[in-house]
């Protein structure tokens, strides 16, 4: 597939997205109307969606319907958004834009942002219990469930953030900053691969630790990009205060090792993930695209 048809069925995947998100999430008119309108605002209309991406991509890897693929990228994606309204807070990070604009606790209050997050991460587990289109599998349903309640929790998303927020105006040398973006960033990647895999039929399990391999790779240099983006980038093109890091003191890839091996380890990790893809074919195109774009992007 040439890069045209890359984007342009990219873009559809984040269409498709937006059409599911907007059937699982309750309309402004329906009770609480305050708390709908709040989660509808955070998770309509914007982002770069690569985490349900990735959902679509291992599926299409594996030959899954993407119908098949909707509720656990809505799954992942809702999981994502709650971290991001949590983060953005004034206990957090305090951030007053995202994705272009008002964070949530600015558009409504820090009491409706935290019931938000809360909603949206219960809301995911119950698209994965409920969702009628998913593989009618109770025992792969469940280990979705499990492999995502992981990718969320303390030993995961949860857990990074913490190390984050202990880490501030801290030295931390590569093998503890490698630690915490694992957790914080790179959990949730993987875990989106994996519920992309886990909704084919049939796996074995060399496929699936390819695919995680791909995964792991993938998660960590997208963080670096992003630490890079930090420095570099420019509000207006990243969607959110651009130096945030650098004025909170935070330890990122930059300040630790500098922009220029930032870069060459973003693309080091780059080719793992590209070196896990061998045994596939032109199925896992996307997977690839989306290998590229994480060094390349400039949002």
């Amino acid at each position: 597939m040439n890069p045209t048809n890359m984007e342009q069925h990219i873009s559809a995947l984040r269409a498709r997205l937006e059409q599911a998100l907007d059937r699982w999430i309750p309309s402004e008119t329906t009770h609480p109307a305050r708390l709908h309108e709040a989660m509808r605002y955070s998770a309509l209309g914007g982002g770069k969606r690569v985490r349900p991406v990735l959902v679509y991509g291992a599926g299409q890897a594996l030959g899954v319907a993407p119908e098949r693929l909707d509720g656990p990228a809505c799954a992942v994606e809702l999981i994502h958004v709650y971290s991001l309204i949590h983060d953005d807070l004034p206990a957090m990070d305090n951030d007053d834009l995202r994705r272009g604009k008002p964070t949530c606790h600015k558009a409504f209050d820090e009491a409706m942002a935290i019931l938000a997050g809360d909603a949206m991460q219960a809301l995911a587990f119950q698209i994965l219990s409920m969702d009628p289109d998913m593989l009618d599998d109770p025992a792969r349903r469940l280990r979705m469930m499990e492999t995502l309640a992981r990718a969320a929790g303390s030993r995961g998303m949860a857990g990074g953030q913490a190390i984050d927020l202990g880490s501030v105006g801290k030295q931390l040398d590569i093998a503890q900053l490698e630690d915490m973006h694992v957790h914080k960033t790179g959990a949730l990647i993987r875990a989106s691969v994996l519920l992309g895999a886990l909704s084919a039929p049939e796996v074995d399990e060399a496929r699936l630790e390819n695919l995680d391999r791909f995964a792991k790779c993938v998660g960590l240099a997208f963080q670096i990009r992003d630490d890079i983006l930090d420095v570099e980038g420019d509000t207006a093109t990243l969607g959110k205060t651009q130096g945030a890091d650098q004025a909170l003191n935070k330890p990122t890839y930059p300040a630790l090792i500098g922009l220029e091996e930032s870069r060459q380890t973003a693309r080091q990790l780059v080719d793992q993930a590209l070196g896990a893809l061998e045994g596939f074919g032109a199925e896992a195109d996307l997977l690839r695209w989306i290998a590229r774009y994480i060094v390349e992007r400039i949002h």
